[in-house]
């Protein structure tokens, strides 16, 4: 019989050890990252006492497949959204405290006369507290509801993201071995263009791709394509110089923008939770304890370092960040450890070879020892708080309260700042997807042409042929690029406010003609000979054509709106299922209408009966604008919809209204929908004019139910609430009424 693999013993090894260890921590109520640690000390060779793994390079070549999938993870739990919704403050206490942190952890390994890469990752290392474990601990002690736990969270999921650019810049300076400026900038736009670039084209193509297929997908589907998108974008991540964790991480970000991310967070998480235990496994075995008796000074020094460095530079981040004196200490001392990420770097530094063997086994140690004092920490914040409060006097601490609450954040932007800050990101966005644009076409399309017609004659047509599409390509982007903003509320505000605002105005459009030209002019002088000059006239004249062309308008504004529908889809899903209100919610809480749910009871006396039998706008003055049934929602349901037990019904009125509607509810007692985001439902404003067809008839006689299923929620009269459509009143010219329907229902009724 075939002797079993060494790779399934070393695996069947790993995970019986793993198992019964972390059902210890488990009891123990401690975090199973340091079971899996534990573990892989025991199956190491560096135990003698203990059976050890036979093949490392396998263990490790999982471990590897572990990072993956666990940026991967975080990934689908992260969202740019979010982080754009935090404002500065985390931002500016997140930076804070990675670069004192990082200083902090160089200056160590200096003084311990350390290689100049090892105090470099040795900085990297410290500066990651670990998500997972202060999560733990805050669960632990009850305090994950408490407002300070909201902030930290916020810092530490922004700290992961900046782990992520961490690893990039530490592996260009790996391979460059110095820290020449000129190099670190590279480094910093290379990262910055292919982030942006990634996102904004896989945002726009990777949902389209899961909607068209929605129908086709099951859980074991769903997983399989998941997967291979991130080993794809993995693979394509190590072919432009990145790591393959940076894109699993890329790939997980964009997934988590689909209606899909549920699903796909809760399939993977198996798999990752698999690999992750490979990986901390491995970590564990690269703790050899002769290392750490021999380096216990540095070990105890490191562990200082973080504890008092966090407490004290992780307090003045947090005060920077626009906290109090006391919320700011319960957070810095709360972030006083190391974990996974920690982990994560040294093992890049051991793939590249640029760290010494020392630094992982001692890393891994001070992660172990910080992770047990985390409850100490926070516990201690407040005790510390009061100490020094009480040595503090008054007015100092009075002061120091004042200058973190006075924290600009709160301010509000000016019009110039919002629109040159939306100007300059609408720039940079499209002249990235442009020049990716011309580098692809350049590569692959240019090349094809010039072999499809070779020979010295037919290379200019070659390239000709190659110019046209290039430019048609990226027509849509420059025309958005030097278009978009120039109608918004900012500029417009800004043109009337003053007449000095006139030419700073208009040079913000010719700044961006001038860059929508120069990449037409690249285009022109890679593909030909003509001069400077001609090129240049053909650049104004090819971005004038563009601006002038309405079908390039039409493109380029569907384009725009597929990519904003694609980044709310997981929003719109979210409404549609009952999960969030819908938008136009706000707009009826100042007239003092707004939307509730109600789900019927499995008992009541309405179930089998209709809407129009059971009449609520005329017993209680509610409209029913949706129903919620088995996961599809119906919107503007007609008389003739029939109520089932279970359904939840949202209903728009008044807080009277809702209360009489409650009461007679209580009293009156016995699938996936794969279009969801032409569902949402909007709100918008309609003027009877002097040709509507709708004059002279009345609510019913004008079909707005029957024929362009829209509701008329009310009728502006210049009240403070809006008034109740009667159904019998004829409409008149200059009639202001709300209507609520689907998008394209409000179109084809606005258009009439």
């Amino acid at each position: 019989m075939a002797a079993l693999p060494t790779m399934i013993q070393d695996l069947a090894l790993i995970l019986m050890v793993a198992g019964i260890v972390t059902l210890i921590f488990k009891k123990l109520r401690q975090p199973l990252v340091l079971g899996y640690i534990v573990a892989g000390f025991l199956v190491s060779p560096n135990m003698p006492y203990t059976t050890s793994v036979v093949d490392s390079a396998n263990i490790h070549l999982w471990a590897d497949i572990g990072v993956m999938f666990l940026l991967f993870s975080l990934g689908l739990d992260f969202s740019f959204k979010k982080i754009l919704k935090m404002g500065a403050s985390p931002v500016i206490s997140t930076c804070t405290i990675i670069f004192c942190m990082s200083i902090l952890g160089v200056c160590v390994g200096h003084s311990f006369g350390w290689e100049k890469m090892d105090c470099i990752f040795l900085g990297g290392m410290l500066a990651m507290s670990s998500t997972t474990i202060i999560y733990k601990a805050f669960d632990d002690l009850g305090l994950r509801q408490q407002q300070f736990a909201g902030l930290v969270m916020s810092v530490l999921i922004l700290e992961d993201i900046l782990a992520i650019v961490m690893m990039v810049m530490l592996s260009a300076i790996a391979r460059g071995q110095d820290l020449e400026g000129g190099q670190m900038l590279e480094a910093v736009v290379r990262i910055g263009f292919f982030l942006v670039l990634w996102l904004v084209v896989g945002i726009f193509a990777v949902p389209l791709f899961l909607r068209s297929v929605r129908r086709l997908i099951n859980g074991e589907v769903l997983l399989v394509v998941s997967l291979g998108l991130c080993c794809a974008m993995a693979v394509f991540s190590t072919k432009v110089g990145f790591s393959s964790a940076f894109g699993a991480f890329i790939m997980g970000s964009i997934l988590a923008e689909t209606v899909e991310a549920e699903r796909i967070e809760r399939l993977v998480e198996p798999v990752k939770n698999l690999f992750g235990a490979v990986f901390f496994v491995s970590v564990g075995m690269l703790v050899d304890p002769r290392i750490l008796v021999d380096y216990a000074l540095p070990i105890v020094v490191l562990v200082l370092t973080i504890l008092i460095g966090q407490a004290v530079f992780g307090t003045f981040s947090f005060m920077l960040g626009g906290e109090s004196l006391k919320s700011a200490m319960r957070c810095g001392f709360s972030m006083s450890q190391i974990g996974e990420f920690s982990f994560i770097i040294a093992s890049l530094g051991l793939s590249l070879g640029v760290i010494s063997h020392f630094l992982y086994p001692v890393v891994v140690a001070v992660s172990v020892i910080t992770t047990f004092l985390t409850p100490y920490m926070i516990r201690l914040a407040t005790p510390a708080y009061n100490h020094l409060e009480h040595h503090l006097s008054e007015r100092m601490v009075r002061s120091l309260n004042h200058m973190s609450m006075s924290h600009p954040h709160t301010q509000e932007q000016s019009k110039w700042k919002r629109l040159l800050t939306q100007m300059t990101i609408n720039t940079l966005i499209y002249s990235i997807l442009s020049s990716a644009t011309i580098v692809l076409m350049f590569t692959f399309v240019l090349p094809f042409m010039r072999k499809l017609l070779p020979g010295w004659e037919l290379h200019w047509y070659a390239n000709a042929i190659t110019g046209i599409l290039t430019v048609l390509m990226i027509s849509p982007f420059l025309r958005a690029m030097v278009m978009k903003k120039n109608h918004s509320e900012e500029f417009k505000g800004l043109w009337k406010e003053s007449s000095r605002n006139y030419f700073p105005l208009l040079f913000t459009i010719l700044v961006r003609i001038l860059i929508a030209v120069s990449f037409i002019f690249y285009i022109c002088n890679y593909l030909s000979r003509f001069t400077n000059a001609l090129m240049i006239t053909i650049g104004f004249v090819v971005i004038i054509l563009i601006i002038l062309s309405r079908r390039i308008k039409h493109r380029s504004i569907a384009l725009e709106r597929l990519f904003i529908q694609n980044l709310r889809s997981r929003d719109i899903e979210a409404q549609v299922h009952g999960k969030k209100r819908p938008l136009y919610e706000g707009r009826l809480l100042d007239r003092d209408i707004h939307i509730a749910d109600f789900e019927v009871p499995s008992n009541s006396t309405w179930m089998g009966s209709t809407l129009k039998q059971l009449n609520f706008g005329q017993k209680y003055g509610v409209h029913v604008s949706s129903i919620l049934r088995g996961g599809r929602r119906i919107n503007i349901p007609d008389g003739d919809c029939v109520i089932f037990p279970g359904d939840v019904l949202q209903v728009i009125g008044s807080d009277a209204q809702f209360t009489a509607f409650r009461e007679a509810m209580e009293r009156e007692q016995w699938g996936v929908d794969p279009e969801l985001e032409k569902r949402e439902m909007k709100l918008r404003q309609l003027i009877i004019a002097s040709d509507s067809p709708f004059i002279g008839k009345t609510l019913i006689e004008s079909g707005i139910r029957e024929t362009y299923s829209c509701m008329v929620v009310g009728l502006e009269e210049g009240k403070e609430s809006l008034s109740a459509y009667r159904p019998n009143r004829k409409f008149q010219v200059g009639d202001i009424i709300w209507v609520v329907g689907e998008r394209d229902s409000l179109a084809a009724l606005l258009d009439t």
